[in-house]
């Protein structure tokens, strides 16, 4: 899709919106999360100056990525989009309840000027969720730790297999 191809999607999103909706912005191998306050406008969990820092002398990192900097802000949808192809998303609706459109707004602005961020377990997602549902969810970080635990258990059967003939090689060479 063209950049302007791309602009009048969202335009279109955001013309659609209401408060109380989760917008969800796809910015490639993530999305980032906000809840639309009105006028234009929505909170979300955000980098302190923007995106997450890095600084390998921070005690919350993984690899040098910080993950205490985070916080909630108030901002311009158009300022949040940047490239991003934008959804309303409120898919979670389908097995969870939700509260008023009013009353997720009063959540979401309650949380302004909190710090706090955690990839797997308090993640912008997890904050739009909390806001719309009173539980903090990642369908995301829930699909990482599936990976994780997926291909983690898959390398650790690798090494088994390895080891296991590693020994029958062993045996042979003993024969």
């Amino acid at each position: 899709m063209s950049s302007l191809e791309v602009q009048r999607h969202n335009q279109t999103v955001l013309e659609s919106l209401e408060p109380g909706d989760q917008v969800e912005f796809v910015r490639g191998v993530y999305s980032h999360w906000a809840v639309y306050v009105g006028g234009n406008e929505v909170v979300h969990l955000s980098g302190v100056d923007g995106a997450m820092g890095s600084h390998m002398g921070h005690s919350c990192t993984i690899s040098g990525v910080e993950f205490g900097k985070g916080i909630v802000r108030r901002d311009n949808f158009w300022d949040v989009v940047m490239n991003s192809m934008v959804h309303k998303n409120n898919s979670k609706d389908e097995k969870l309840k939700h509260f008023e459109p009013s009353q997720i707004v009063r959540r979401a602005l309650s949380k302004i000027g909190k710090v706090g961020y955690n990839l797997i377990f308090k993640n912008c997602e997890h904050f739009a969720s909390w806001c719309r549902y009173d539980k903090e969810k990642s369908d995301q970080a829930d699909g990482w730790l599936t990976g994780l635990a997926v291909g983690g258990g898959a390398f650790a059967a690798l090494g088994i297999v390895a080891w296991l003939r590693s020994g029958q090689k062993k045996d042979k060479e003993k024969q």
